[in-house]
């Protein structure tokens, strides 16, 4: 019982201190692509929340402080760190951890193999709870000075779109990672690296293209769910928005000569439609499937029952004898 007793906590600190070693890994790699908003810096992807909610769904509420230490080093790699900051990291805490108690209200299941699951993740997972981080994050900034008031809603904007993308491309992809496995067939894996080089290519032509052609990545997420489901339609989904918003602040093709904000328009609402394509695409394949195989299931059964049924197979014995 001691050995128990001393190997929770330990294991409880390893997983704060692996969460926060990540949220800060991959925030510095969000920050290889960010915004300035009159001096706030944002990230049309901000991939730690989605690790957040993702850490938060599998291992529960005792990991939060991970959260937090994983936003003070983000913060610290970014300016020194001043007592008012603490707002921001408050809402880096509280917005994964009200999506985590939405969902959980909501009857969430992590396999993502229905539907209302899939819209639950959009709206409570990502839609409504990133509404605190962005609102505290901004707040800080605008009350400590370091925003001027007017540019509230610009950054404000800025953080939640990238909030909530972390959350709807990432979380997916790291659940997928957890319930399905590679490709066994050898088909199968062929199907699946052809899907992965078309995405890229297309998505790169798309984006540097003087052209409209960004619609051109839709096809492919569609062949991703299809095919693949979440497997295929979270990894596909988080390309288009890597590969788009290394075009978006190059101001590359269809976003050049754009100002910043109509470059953020555009942006976010491309990787918006990606990930809700992708994701809930996959999730109603995911769950028309599950119908079908539980009503094979069901006939198969039925079908024993009447072979059962039948006179010849009664085998009560000699025939004409009771």
């Amino acid at each position: 019982m001691r050995t128990l007793e001393w190997r929770r906590p330990w294991g409880t600190l390893l997983l704060v201190l692996a969460l926060a070693a990540a949220y800060y890994a991959t925030g510095r790699l969000g920050l290889l692509r960010q915004v300035v908003v009159d001096g706030a810096v944002v990230t049309p992807l901000w991939l730690p929340t989605g690790i957040a909610l993702t850490a938060l769904l599998r291992f529960g509420l005792r990991v939060w402080p991970g959260i937090a230490l994983g936003t003070y080093l983000s913060i610290e790699q970014l300016a020194a760190f001043h007592l008012a900051d603490l707002g921001i990291v408050a809402g880096n805490v509280l917005a994964p951890v009200c999506a985590l108690l939405f969902l959980r209200r909501a009857g969430f299941r992590p396999e993502l193999d229905r539907l209302r699951d899939g819209l639950a993740l959009v709206f409570l997972g990502g839609l409504l709870p990133m509404l605190i981080s962005a609102t505290a994050g901004t707040g800080t900034l605008v009350l400590t000075g370091n925003l001027p008031a007017d540019s509230f809603w610009p950054t404000w904007s800025a953080w939640w779109a990238g909030d909530t993308m972390g959350v709807l491309l990432v979380t997916p992809l790291l659940l997928a990672l957890r319930w399905t496995g590679p490709p066994r067939d050898p088909y199968r894996v062929a199907e699946a690296v052809a899907l992965t080089v078309a995405t890229v290519v297309t998505t790169v032509l798309a984006t540097h293209s003087a052209l409209s052609l960004l619609f051109l990545v839709f096809p492919l997420l569609i062949w991703a769910a299809v095919r693949f489901q979440l497997a295929g339609a979270a990894p596909c989904a988080l390309l288009v928005s890597v590969l788009s918003i290394w075009a978006a602040t190059d101001h590359a093709g269809p976003f050049a000569e754009h100002s910043l904000l109509e470059v953020m328009v555009n942006l976010q609402a491309l990787n918006g439609a990606a990930a809700l394509t992708g994701l809930l695409l996959a999730a109603l394949v995911t769950e028309q499937n599950n119908v079908r195989l539980k009503i094979e299931e069901a006939c198969e059964e039925l079908a024993e029952v009447v072979a059962h049924l039948s006179p010849g197979d009664r085998g009560d014995g000699p025939p004409g004898r009771l």
